[in-house]
């Protein structure tokens, strides 16, 4: 019987990657029919610190595919995001 180690660097790295990954949360940002672009957009660039280019592009996405990930990363920065895109009246979600 042999025991056999996996001293390969890159494997570890790639695991620390994969579990950071799965660590990061997404604020989803979803299609209403209530909220105008221009909304949408200046609550993007303010909120999530979107360029204007980016807000946009999330919003078409939104508009044409119903949602968009609109911001990723740890629950402790996504949640006060997400309450105040919330009390700006869009419909976002944690998942």
């Amino acid at each position: 019987m042999s025991i056999k180690y996996d001293l390969n660097p890159a494997t570890e790295q790639e695991t620390a990657v994969l579990e950071q990954q799965e660590d990061l949360l997404k604020i989803v940002l979803f299609n209403d029919e209530v909220n105008s672009f221009d909304w949408v957009i200046s609550s993007l660039m303010e909120v999530c610190e979107h360029s204007a280019e980016q807000a946009e592009q999330c919003a078409v996405l939104t508009h044409y595919k119903g949602k968009c990930v609109v911001k990723s990363g740890a629950y402790s920065d996504l949640e006060p995001r997400c309450s105040t895109l919330l009390q700006r009246g869009l419909s976002v979600e944690i998942m």
